[in-house]
């Protein structure tokens, strides 16, 4: 059981299938609806920021729950940053080649963090290199949401699908990740919609 808050109050609501992924299912959001990024949660939890959003509310329900920004504008600061986390929670994990913002990545592609392993034969022998790769829209917003997506690549790391041992790693790493997943795909649909209104 997840618990969620969610306006001031408290939502039981089990996490969406796939993390950060857009899942549609009987209701099918178009492709610039912003609540397409809430996909897979219940139709409670929908009515009511679908409420938030007629009633322009939403940036405002952001904002006062996140009134921070992060300093983490670089490739170097975010390694550093990713690796003071891996460092903490996940010293036997493979160590990271590389980490960095990726313009590239955005909401359209469906991708807000990517991890890789990069195989190269270096004296007859196979390694692979690890990478992760953020989506620069998270310079901008809030730390608690960076730090959400870092966990996310993080765990990637030990574990590759998005089942239970997964989410568990997460949660290890960041016990508020659930909230914070959800509170994030606020965020993204907020900015969707500013784009929006700024086109």
């Amino acid at each position: 059981r997840v618990v969620r808050e969610f306006d001031g109050q408290q939502l039981d609501a089990s996490p969406p299938p796939s993390s950060l992924s857009i899942v549609t299912e009987a209701w099918r959001p178009g492709a610039k609806d912003p609540m397409r990024f809430l996909g897979g949660y219940p139709p409670d939890v929908l009515a009511q920021v679908r409420a938030l959003i007629d009633a322009d509310r939403l940036g405002e329900h952001i904002a006062r729950r996140y009134p921070d920004r992060h300093t983490i504008q670089t490739d170097r600061a975010l390694y550093d940053y990713t690796a003071e986390i891996k460092q903490e929670y996940l010293r036997s994990a493979p160590p990271l080649h590389k980490v960095g913002y990726d313009a590239r990545l955005d909401t359209a592609q469906h991708a807000l963090g990517l991890h890789t392993a990069i195989s190269r034969v270096q004296g007859g022998k196979l390694k692979a290199k690890k990478e992760i790769r953020v989506a620069s829209l998270f310079k901008e917003a809030p730390p608690e949401f960076l730090r959400m997506i870092v966990v996310h690549e993080l765990a990637h790391l030990k574990e590759t699908d998005h089942d239970k041992a997964f989410y568990r790693l997460c949660e290890y790493m960041e016990p508020r990740y659930h909230q914070l997943e959800f509170d994030t795909r606020l965020f993204l649909a907020w900015r969707e919609m500013e784009k929006r209104g700024g086109a």
